[in-house]
């Protein structure tokens, strides 16, 4: 059965190559790799990598880029404001190459692969400059917005020699004006040859409309290639190919990630909901609501039976009421008015930090403590006996045993998973207090945008949690999904 994910699809076998680690780039950070090349084949190169955007609509360049001192030389490659591939080159100031999609780019939940392939020696004129997607040349599938060919024989504005090359960020920007936001994974830059999309990725031969990722590692990359696979937290710019490394700019351990194209996990969605006066960040795991109004959002990946773990962290703003996290159905629309436990459809629940349970728009007094400023928030969603269960710090409300089965010992009871539209229920969290921000940071597995002091993966070993997850429960990742969902 199809694991139900908001978003494109995403590795769910463990055979074959895996990927490891990616690198979270949080744009407001203004975060970068660089390094300064040498002469390098000007006319034949190839740029791929695997990218989950967390930021829509506003310009974020990811590819390397060059540029000479006046500007009027230069190559870069982008998302554009309308979430358009976008790769280009000028030279004398005048556009010589640009190849523009007319597909739009706007899942958050989804692992692209992006390959760009130039080689100006090719008398074909649509051979020079290729981009693919997922395996597939773009050209054949929504078109190009922009289609200009180089020359035969040009000399892209890419390898220029004592040039510094950028990734994350183009080199004249000013601070968050088009950095990149989310995440990046097994970048790799060939210098001197074009290569396929096949020589990254392959469809996997259970699924076939799978695309996922092969080892790089026996491609010849040349004089100036690099191959980043980020599996070095304390050096994220390390060429994994033996080359010089890439220097990071506001890039810490931190930002080193276990969501990756063969181990996808959650993020918060910013398709659904209210997200005037919402700040999403840290790839779509930090949520601040900063205004008078509800705020929800719910994850990107949902479930339509088996038992799921989560945990939150109260950063800020915990001192009021009715701050939340919990689950809710596919059925509900969040507005402004309009919380995690404010729907009617019986699908929705929260644990505000006034220990109270929300449900069908009413509040169930759990005579528990509330939570605050530093507390984790755990959730427990067990799907296959309709329970839900909330913890803090360790310690489960109602004195709950999420381990109980069909007792659902200290649970709330859930609606039927086959009653909500789709099947499907996500856990969120979100601010029903009509009064003071609160920042929550999320973790659901693939690394959170905070610090774990202990470490804890569920039974298969995926996910890394501040608490022992419940026997039974497993983190919400495509290859659990596949397995238990």
């Amino acid at each position: 059965m199809p694991f139900p994910i908001l978003g494109g699809k995403s590795i769910v076998t463990a055979a074959g190559f895996n990927v490891a680690n990616s690198c979270s780039f949080n744009k407001a950070d203004v975060p970068y790799l660089h390094k300064t090349l040498g002469a390098g084949n000007r006319k034949t190169w190839t740029y791929s990598l695997w990218v989950k955007r967390a930021l829509l609509g506003v310009n974020q360049y990811f590819t390397p880029n060059q540029a000479d001192a006046a500007n009027a030389d230069a190559m870069g490659g982008s998302f554009d404001t309308a979430d358009k591939l976008d790769v280009w080159d000028y030279t004398g100031g005048a556009l010589a190459a640009q190849i523009k999609t007319n597909r739009l780019f706007r899942d958050v939940g989804a692992w692209y692969h992006i390959v760009i392939a130039a080689d100006t020696t090719d008398s074909t004129e649509n051979n020079r400059f290729r981009l693919y997607v997922n395996g597939v040349e773009e050209r054949g599938v929504g078109g190009y917005d922009r289609d200009n060919m180089p020359a035969e024989d040009f000399e892209f504005d890419l390898n220029q020699d004592g040039e510094e090359l950028y990734i994350g960020t183009y080199y004249t920007s000013s601070a968050g004006t088009s950095q990149y936001g989310g995440y990046m994974a097994e970048v790799c830059f060939i210098d001197g040859t074009a290569y396929a999309a096949s020589d990254f990725g392959e469809f996997n031969e259970d699924s076939p409309t799978i695309w996922q990722p092969k080892d790089p590692s026996d491609l010849t990359f040349g004089t100036n290639g690099f191959y980043l696979d980020f599996q070095d937290s304390a050096n994220l710019g390390n060429d994994a190919n033996g080359g010089t490394d890439l220097t990071e700019v506001a890039l810490a351990a931190v930002d080193q990630r276990t969501d990756t194209p063969t181990l996808n996990y959650p993020t918060l969605n910013p398709s659904i909901g209210v997200l005037s006066n919402l700040t999403i960040s840290e790839g779509n795991l930090n949520m601040v609501s900063g205004d008078a109004n509800y705020r929800s959002l719910p994850a990107t990946m949902g479930a339509t039976a088996g038992k799921w773990y989560a945990e939150f962290k109260a950063v800020s703003g915990f001192d009021s009421t009715d701050k939340n996290a919990g689950i809710y159905g596919a059925d509900n629309t969040f507005v402004a008015t309009t919380g995690l436990g404010n729907f009617t459809t019986g699908t929705t629940w929260s644990y505000g930090a006034t220990g109270n349970v929300r449900t069908n728009n009413g509040n169930n007094d759990t005579g528990e403590a509330t939570f605050t400023d530093g507390d984790i928030i755990q959730v427990a969603m067990d799907l296959d006996n309709l329970k839900l269960y909330f913890g803090k710090n360790n310690t489960w409300i109602n004195s709950g045993d999420p381990e109980s089965g069909a007792t659902g010992t200290g649970a709330v009871s859930i609606t039927a998973v086959a009653s909500v539209t789709d099947g499907v229920y996500f856990i969120g969290i979100g601010d029903f207090d009509g009064g003071a921000s609160v920042t929550w940071l999320m973790n659901f597995g693939g690394c959170p945008a905070y610090a774990i002091s202990s470490g804890n993966a569920d039974a298969d070993g995926y996910g890394n949690f501040e608490y022992a997850v419940p026997s039974g429960y497993f983190s919400l990742c495509t290859k659990n999904l596949a397995e238990y969902g």
